[in-house]
């Protein structure tokens, strides 16, 4: 329990600065609000027209499919590093067992081979298609 008590005081004094630092501001700061402080920013320039846009859905499309396969990459990485990953002294296995390998490669054939399928379908529903 000692250990801890750095760690309270810590998160003792920082709670204790934001909320002083949050009670100043309220004091201090300015009060009245006017049209050119709720008018949104806009790099400088005074906004025209409406500031909501319609957006495209390809846009969202394209997103969603580089989420897809950036979540890929996060299952596939560590796989990659660790899967036939041997200790140079002894020669075991630090990553998978040698027995298990031909099985994990073949799970990960699978969830490889369901990303190529839903890229497939992706191209022929025309996700990438940019008329």
């Amino acid at each position: 329990m000692d250990s801890a008590y750095p760690i309270l005081l810590f998160a003792t004094v920082l709670v204790g600065f934001v909320i002083t630092n949050l009670i100043i501001i309220h004091i201090v700061g300015p009060r009245k609000q006017t049209v050119v402080k709720q008018m949104p920013y806009e790099s400088g320039m005074d906004p025209i027209g409406d500031a909501r846009q319609p957006f495209d859905v390809k846009f969202y499309l394209v997103a969603i499919l580089f989420l897809v396969f950036d979540v890929e990459l996060l299952f596939l990485y560590p796989w990659a590093v660790s899967a036939y990953l041997d200790d140079p002294v002894g020669g075991n296995s630090v990553g998978v067992p040698v027995e298990l390998r031909g099985t994990v490669f073949g799970v990960m054939l699978v969830f490889m081979a369901t990303l190529a399928i839903a890229y497939v379908y992706a191209w022929r529903k025309g996700v990438f298609k940019w008329r």
